[in-house]
């Protein structure tokens, strides 16, 4: 597997993206039961015109999985994590989100994902990310945020 960044700005490349979204979030929108999941609805050019950094992680020539960020000085932001189904269980998330520490030398890490998403929960408090609370969102989805320190940053 081979994590490289993403030239999103690119349209072929950002339709590739958009496409593991596509397939993930739909698998997490039944995890959610979501009847309206923003997700799904983000246009192709959300992904090109972000201001954001895309990895994405290959395997035999498909992209498997794509980590979205959002950083600063401060902090580091998991906006978006997703692995195509076809690669589910296989550590794609995990080598995505381990690629990112080693990456972004920020002190703060953060993500925030659906309550009912346990796949995704699990993953981030086994790579040492801790609960720090929880809302509801206006599509009826509760979520929880959770961040990592890393010390000495």
């Amino acid at each position: 597997m081979i994590i490289s960044k993403l030239n999103h700005t690119n349209l072929k490349i950002a339709t590739d993206i958009r496409s593991v979204f596509q397939a993930s979030y739909r698998i997490e929108a039944k995890l959610l039961k979501a009847t309206d999941f923003p997700p799904l609805k983000r246009p192709l050019n959300c992904f090109i015109e972000s201001s954001n950094d895309f990895w994405g992680a290959v395997l035999n020539k498909a992209t498997c999985g794509v980590v979205e960020i959002n950083t600063n000085k401060s902090r580091t932001h998991i906006q978006s994590l997703v692995v195509h189904p076809t690669f589910f269980r296989q550590g794609v998330g995990r080598k995505l989100v381990e690629h990112v520490f080693d990456t972004y030398k920020t002190k703060l890490f953060t993500v925030e994902t659906g309550l009912e998403n346990t796949p995704a929960l699990k993953l981030y408090k086994l790579l040492g990310f801790e609960e720090i609370s929880q809302y509801n969102t206006d599509h009826g989805i509760r979520k929880v945020k959770l961040e990592k320190l890393i010390e000495g940053v």
